[in-house]
């Protein structure tokens, strides 16, 4: 009988190894999964690559995985918000190294990776520095930069509804990440609010198949002053 359900967060991030490159959905702080963060912080991988949309937000969530000098380097397209101290104190430091993508370019690697594409040519970033050092053709009277696909060891996403199977469904915006990054790596990790029977989910509704998912754990939903669910929401 197939069973991805887990029985806590740390069963699940169990098998996170030094040097892996994780995953982590989210867009600013929606979608965060900040009960695997804070798991993975206890569990103690350390040397990892990390793969965010941002570098984290004040002193929780990723930004704590940051201060647990736990993350070798970071690949994201927005380091750099109005509290991103973490990030900056390490980054100014020499602590973290940092691989600055645009944000659609992030995307289109993660799904790449997902979908088995070698690499493939995007004109974002033709002419600037972000292109240094990359091959770059001209198709069409336009010009290209060649991006390569992001793979990760771990994915960590935040979804809504689950069943044992993994299928997953995600809540409106906190959705943004964790499609791509699920088909992008080797073990899927995902947190939900709400465990359903098989066949309670439509499977015209369901974004992430549970044949991209390898862990779902079952977390509570807790209303915050930010009027989410949790401080992360």
């Amino acid at each position: 009988m197939i069973n991805k359900l887990a029985d806590s967060v740390a069963q699940a991030l169990a098998g996170v190894k030094d040097g892996a490159t994780v995953l982590i959905g989210g867009f600013g702080t929606a979608g965060i999964p900040g009960e695997l963060i804070d798991g993975l912080i206890a569990q103690g991988a350390r040397d990892l690559t990390v793969v965010n949309n941002n570098a984290g937000n004040a002193d929780q969530g990723l930004a704590a995985l940051l201060m647990a000098g736990q993350v070798r380097k970071i690949i994201c397209s927005f380091p750099r918000q109005v509290d991103s101290y973490v990030f900056d104190d390490l980054y100014r430091s020499g602590k973290l190294e940092l691989e600055l993508v645009p944000q659609g370019n992030l995307a289109e690697r993660l799904r790449a990776a997902g979908a088995g594409i070698g690499a493939f040519f995007c004109p974002t970033a033709y002419g600037t520095e972000l292109a240094a050092g990359k091959e770059t053709r001209e198709i069409n009277g336009k010009h290209y930069v060649l991006e390569y696909p992001i793979h990760g060891d771990v994915a960590l996403v935040k979804a809504e509804k689950g069943d044992r199977w993994g299928n997953l469904t995600y809540r409106m915006s906190a959705r943004n990440f964790g499609p791509v990054m699920a088909t992008a790596a080797k073990t899927t990790i995902a947190t939900v609010h709400e465990v359903v029977e098989l066949g309670a989910l439509d499977p015209e509704a369901i974004v992430t198949p549970g044949i991209y998912v390898t862990h779902v754990v079952k977390i509570d939903r807790t209303a915050t002053q930010a009027g989410g669910f949790k401080k992360y929401a």
